[in-house]
């Protein structure tokens, strides 16, 4: 496990969480909506709820809140990085 989750991690965890499938590719190539992709916010929490629960960490608010997957991810990255 690294300090940092990739595209592919992400798809993972949004088909695990929010119960949507999307190619990795996918989010690599588009700066899509998460709602475009079809998770709602209950999808999203559930997202951060794994990844604290993963990596034994709470993660910034803020997350709960990002629209895009890079802001996700960004957002997610840097917290891990900092050890938030």
């Amino acid at each position: 496990m690294t300090d940092r989750i990739t595209v592919e991690e992400l798809a993972e965890l949004m088909k695990k969480s929010a119960g949507v499938t999307v190619a990795p590719e996918e989010l690599r190539q588009h700066d899509t909506g998460f709602d475009r992709l079809g998770v709602d916010s209950l999808g999203l929490l559930g997202i951060v709820g794994e990844l604290e629960n993963r990596y034994g960490t709470p993660m910034p608010t803020d997350v709960e809140r990002s629209k895009t997957p890079r802001q996700f991810l960004d957002l997610v990255n840097s917290a891990l990085m900092t050890g938030a």
